[in-house]
C-alpha cells in the first residue's frame, strides 16, 4: 500500500483487522523491518494481504507439534510500517510481552474480530443439566495476562460486558471467556458492519451457532 510506504498511515477498519491479525498470528522480526503473519487458513493470508494492500508471494511450511500440518506464510518489509506497529505497542516476540495496544475506540471492533479470526473461538453444547439448554462461548486467547485484561477492561467499557479469566486446559494459554447473553453483544459488534474482513470458516460457524440457538 503506498500510503503506507510514505508513512502516511492511517486507521481503517482495514488495518485495525490487519492489526489484529498480526496481534495473535504475527511477528515482528527482530531485523526491525520485516513482518511476518502465519495462518492454517489460506483465505485468511489472502485477506492480511489485501488488508495491508501487498502483493508478497505465499508460501507453506509444516508445523505443529507432529510437523505435518500445513500452514501458510507471507512475509514482507516495510520499515515505516514496522516503527508505526512498535509505536502502538507491539514488539519482536511478543506472544508472554504484549500489553496494551493504542487501537482507537472507533476501530476496536475490526481490531477485536482480526484477535478473533486470528486466535479466538466459539463453541456450543447442549448442557444436560436442564432439558433443552443451549449453551455457547466466544473466546479470545493469549499467553500474556497483561493483553487479556487490557482486552476486558476495553470491551467493559465500549459495550458492558463482563465475562471471566482462566487458562486454558494445559495452563499455558490466558482466556477470556463469553457465555451466552454476553457473546450475543460481542457477536452483534464484531459483524456490526457489513463487507469487512473476517474469516468465513469462523463467521459460518458463528451463525449457525445463532441459528440453533433461535
Amino acid at each position: 500500500m503506498k500510503s503506507l510506504r510514505r508513512g502516511d498511515i492511517k486507521w481503517s477498519s482495514n488495518l485495525a483487522y490487519a492489526v489484529g491479525l498480526i496481534a495473535t498470528d504475527g511477528n515482528l522480526s527482530p531485523d526491525g523491518r520485516h513482518i511476518i503473519f502465519v495462518s492454517k487458513d489460506k483465505e485468511q493470508i489472502i485477506t492480511f494481504k489485501h488488508c495491508l494492500g501487498i502483493d508478497n508471494k505465499i508460501s507453506r511450511k509444516r508445523g505443529g507439534y507432529t510437523g505435518k500440518k500445513d500452514y501458510y506464510v507471507v512475509q514482507f518489509g516495510d520499515v515505516v510500517l514496522y516503527r508505526w506497529l512498535l509505536g502502538i505497542g507491539l514488539t519482536p516476540n511478543k506472544s508472554r510481552t504484549i500489553g496494551i495496544l493504542k487501537v482507537p475506540d472507533r476501530y476496536f471492533f475490526d481490531f477485536l474480530r482480526g484477535h478473533f479470526d486470528g486466535d479466538g473461538s466459539c463453541f456450543s453444547y447442549w448442557d444436560p443439566r436442564w432439558k433443552s439448554s443451549f449453551m455457547f462461548y466466544v473466546t479470545f486467547n493469549s499467553a500474556s495476562l497483561d493483553h487479556i485484561a487490557w482486552l476486558r477492561k476495553t470491551l467493559h467499557s465500549l459495550i458492558d460486558v463482563k465475562g471471566h479469566v482462566c487458562h486454558d486446559g494445559r495452563k499455558i494459554i490466558w482466556q477470556l471467556k463469553y457465555a451466552k447473553r454476553e457473546s450475543k453483544i460481542v457477536i452483534k459488534r464484531l459483524y456490526s458492519k457489513r463487507n469487512t474482513p473476517r474469516l468465513m470458516r469462523k463467521y459460518k460457524k458463528i451463525r449457525k451457532i445463532l441459528a440453533t440457538d433461535k
